[in-house]
This record gives structure tokens, C-alpha cells and sequence, in this order.
């Protein structure tokens, strides 16, 4: 039979990239909330129309 290979656990590698994804997920975040934002103040500017 072919023996099960033990999970790898998160070394100073894996924490390194957890680091980079948690600053790039909130980066995002930060990015869609301002994004958001500046759209619902252009759609709240009298005299604008959408068609």
C-alpha cells in the first residue's frame, strides 16, 4: 500500500504568503469601499439621469 504523507505544516514560507494575501485582501477591500462610495456620491449629485 502507499503510505500517507503527513500534512505539511505552514513554515516561515507558508506564513510569508498568509501575510501577502491577508495585505492584498485588504488592499481590495479598501479599493471596493472607496469605489463604492465615490459611485453612490456621483448617483446622490442632483441632475444626474441614467438612462
Amino acid at each position: 500500500m502507499a503510505e500517507k504523507k503527513s500534512p505539511k505544516k505552514h513554515g516561515q514560507s507558508g506564513s510569508a504568503r498568509e501575510d501577502r494575501l491577508k495585505a492584498a485582501l485588504k488592499a481590495n477591500l479598501a479599493r471596493r469601499k472607496a469605489q463604492a462610495k465615490a459611485r453612490s456620491a456621483q448617483d446622490d449629485r442632483p441632475g444626474q439621469h441614467k438612462d
